[in-house]
């Protein structure tokens, strides 16, 4: 599957700095070294309500890795999955009377539409759960085969209890797991399974459901496998950096890990787990089943200046879980134009500092609010002051295009 059009990055002089990020699974900062060649997987959205800024706050966190990533020099390996097959997809579709694979793809071509505006860095790889639907199968079969699942019904579930590093990503104590599985679409009190921490591999037909035959059976993929699947073929084990907001960190985080682990007899799955905050309206988790959502593609048919949007987002650390206000989107405006007016004049201040200061920021964690500090002291140095350096305001523009995504 196709997944939007590439952005052309601008080089910079001067010398980028080792990347370190917060790692999930050992609770603190990791170096991540990654040398010529680097490689992610994020996941992807579930295309039947897309996007909004809790989404794109996400995808903007691991669009700045994989600008550092380039900084130095590296070629970068980026791989994001599509759940174009699960439970809400059909709910939605079926409540509003559409073809599932209708709204699916109007729904995808929506993200594309709204990446492309933020100038988020494509994916090497997107790729859907429906054309994958083969490779799953299989990485199903290999666990049945090892013992690792079983059936319940026509159903396949996985045994938590055959991995035995499992639970060393998110580190929850055990009635935290069973109090996320279950609202984080487990299914702890089903009949018929080893572990209520068990989860679905493999859903069997049901009557007016789409189902594949396969190598197991006629059914569809449960979650979890299908970013395996996808992350195994397309990168192997032990990729750099698995990525996505911090309510995967359990069930789905740990599950892939697990499961990759178990099929492979190999650890880790990744090296980093890192993992970006959510985004609230109105003093709760913005999310769709709530339906407090602020979409992408509603501010920008409003006339909202595209970077600003990516701006205000990048004024929060991407760790921390924040509120999105009218005000942020406001500062952010302000905040464009004040740069945009810094850099049109030929000549500047020195901006030497200004890059090795954004660099170190980004390089500490994605320091996102010092990086753009260390913008803002520049802009006001040539308000006040103007310097006589004819490259200066080209070395900013290139340095907010290049590293933090915005153009000027």
């Amino acid at each position: 599957m196709y997944s939007w059009p590439e952005v052309s990055l601008p080089a910079l002089p001067g010398a980028p700095q080792p990347l370190q990020l917060f790692d999930t699974a050992t609770r603190s900062l990791k170096s991540v070294e990654v040398g010529s060649h680097a490689r992610m997987y994020v996941c992807g959205i579930t295309p039947y309500d897309a996007t909004h800024i809790g989404h794109a706050a996400t995808y903007l966190t691991f669009d700045l890795i994989n600008r550092q990533w380039r900084d130095q020099g590296a070629a970068v390996s980026y791989v994001q999955n599509v759940t174009d097959i699960d439970d809400p997809l059909l709910e939605r579709a079926s409540a509003t009377g559409v073809d599932w694979r209708d709204l699916a793809t109007d729904q995808i071509q929506l993200f594309r539409d709204d990446m492309t505006a933020l100038r988020i860095l494509p994916p090497t790889s997107f790729v859907s759960v429906v054309e994958s639907i083969e490779d799953v199968a299989i990485k199903v079969r290999a666990l049945l085969d090892s013992g690792a699942a079983y059936y319940v019904d026509q159903d396949i579930y996985f045994d938590v209890t055959s991995d035995p590093n499992f639970g060393q990503v998110g580190h929850y104590d055990a009635a935290t797991e069973l109090a996320y599985f279950a609202e984080r679409g487990g299914d702890p009190d089903r009949p018929g399974k080893r572990n209520q921490l068990d989860c679905l591999l493999w859903r069997g037909t049901r009557d007016g459901e789409p189902s594949w035959d396969s190598v197991v059976g006629s059914g569809r993929p449960g979650w979890h496998i299908e970013c395996v699947a996808i992350a195994l073929d397309h990168l192997g084990m032990s990729f750099d950096v698995q990525g996505g907001g911090n309510d995967l960190i359990f069930p789905h985080h740990e599950m892939s890990a697990s499961q990759g682990q178990v099929l492979t007899g190999e650890q880790p799955y990744a090296k980093a787990y890192v993992h970006a905050g959510l985004v609230a309206l109105d003093g709760e988790k913005m999310s769709k089943s709530r339906g407090n959502l602020v979409f992408v593609s509603k501010l920008l048919e409003s006339g909202v200046d595209e970077m600003a949007i990516r701006l205000a987002l990048l004024q929060n650390h991407y760790r921390t879980d924040w509120e999105w206000t009218d005000s942020n989107l406001h500062e952010a405006q302000a905040r464009l134009n004040r740069w945009r007016e810094a850099v049109a004049p030929p000549t500047g201040p020195s901006a030497d500092e200004t890059l090795a200061a954004v660099r170190t920021a980004l390089a500490g964690d994605l320091d996102t609010t010092a990086a753009i500090a260390a913008i803002d002291r520049w802009a006001e140095h040539q308000a006040t002051t103007p310097g006589d350096d004819p490259g200066a305001p080209g070395i900013i523009s290139r340095t907010t295009d290049a590293l933090l995504g915005i153009a000027l």
